[in-house]
């Protein structure tokens, strides 16, 4: 028996002579995975993290929306009326306009028929007067003191 044992020790001798690289490596998978398993915990703890402030971002941001949409609707019923006043006077005034035309080319006929006047004596201060006014505001100032 003396032999078979000693070539089972051998035996034994070589398999661990294999194994033992192997087990180095194996070892060393085994720390890099426990290193990446750590790495692993670190980012899914900052991913919570992440995730409780975007939700805190978007409790905020509908917050500040909503309050917007509050002071918006709140400045469109201020300004309905003032849009109704408005549309009100742009009619008046497009109806007022339209009569001044109406007057105005009623007047122009009578206006050419007439001889030149002389110009009305103007106190000292129509020039200065006269220089505020525009072009067309004098004209049609001419034309309604001729039409009288």
């Amino acid at each position: 028996m003396g032999w078979i044992e000693g070539l089972l020790e051998i035996a034994v001798m070589v398999l661990l002579a294999v194994a033992l690289p192997l087990v180095v490596r194996l070892e060393r998978t085994l720390a890099a995975v426990r290193r990446d398993r750590a790495v692993l915990e670190g980012s899914a703890g900052n991913l919570t993290e992440a995730t409780r402030m975007a939700e805190a971002a978007s409790i905020r941001l509908r917050a500040a929306a909503e309050g917007g949409g509050r002071q918006l609707a709140e400045r469109l019923a201020v300004a309905e009326p003032l849009r109704d006043d408005l549309r009100y006077l742009v009619e008046r005034a497009e109806s007022l306009a339209d009569r001044l035309e109406a007057l105005v080319s009623a007047a122009r006929p009578l206006a050419q028929d007439l001889p030149p006047a002389d110009p009305p004596a103007t106190p000292a201060f129509a020039p200065a007067a006269e220089a505020g006014r525009s072009q067309a505001e004098r004209a049609l100032l001419r034309a309604l003191g001729r039409g009288r």
